[in-house]
């Protein structure tokens, strides 16, 4: 692909750093450069709406699916999952996940609840409403701003317990991460990848790569797994 033009692509923050290692390796085996940013999903999805093009698209199943049926981006190609999953401040006391009651005890415990404006965040109230805490939680409640990690709200304090994709979880500092939420409850994000609309000729062969068998050791390594 040398003398190819750069190609654009944007995902959401839970993706980025898969999504950049992938993109340099897709490189060196022969696919299209990708100049790449990232940005909380909701705000990705507004810029879409408001006009703005990428070649390719990386976002939460449900969201890309819906640009898609407005025809702002191609057909969509599952492109990994991911687990929500939990952490604390470093130091303090690590409550076991093993099973539902012990995320029920471990959120009714916490002084503040950090989750994201994401997928991930959705779900979790939604879960906590089928449990009938809202009314309880609700003042412990603490949702990250788009773009901002949940680790960042444990690490500094604001919050005792943190739940977001376990990749942007991993590596953080200033957190202990307690692993994923237990399997019940199924708790799993997909995330999606699509051509945008317009997009350039050679973009099909990046997104060949992304969704490729031989991708798969990478998204271990970042917290996510080949989709099932």
């Amino acid at each position: 692909m040398q003398g190819m033009q750069t190609l654009t692509g944007i995902s959401s923050m839970a993706t980025r750093a898969l999504l950049a290692e992938l993109a340099q390796a897709g490189t060196a085996a022969g696919a299209p450069p990708v100049a790449l940013q990232a940005a909380g999903g909701v705000d990705v999805a507004k810029r879409l709406r408001g006009g703005e093009h990428f070649d390719l698209v990386l976002l939460a199943e449900d969201a890309l699916q819906a640009l898609s049926q407005e025809g702002r981006v191609g057909p969509v190609r599952a492109f990994a999952d991911s687990c929500v999953a939990a952490a604390v401040t470093e130091g303090a006391p690590t409550p076991p996940l093993r099973h539902a009651d012990d995320l029920r005890a471990a959120v009714l415990a916490a002084t503040g609840i950090g989750y994201s404006t994401g997928p991930s965040g959705t779900a979790l109230l939604a879960l906590f409403e089928r449990w009938g805490l809202m009314d309880s939680l609700r003042p412990r409640l603490m949702q990250a701003p788009p773009g901002v990690p949940v680790a960042s709200l444990v690490a500094r304090g604001a919050v005792s317990l943190g739940l977001q994709q376990r990749s942007e979880l991993l590596g953080q500092p200033g957190i202990t991460l307690l692993g994923d939420l237990p399997a019940e409850l199924g708790l799993t994000t997909r995330f999606s990848a699509a051509l945008g609309h317009n997009a350039a000729p050679h973009a099909q062969a990046l997104l060949d790569f992304l969704c490729s068998p031989d991708t798969a050791a990478t998204k271990r390594r970042h917290g996510m797994t080949e989709p099932t």
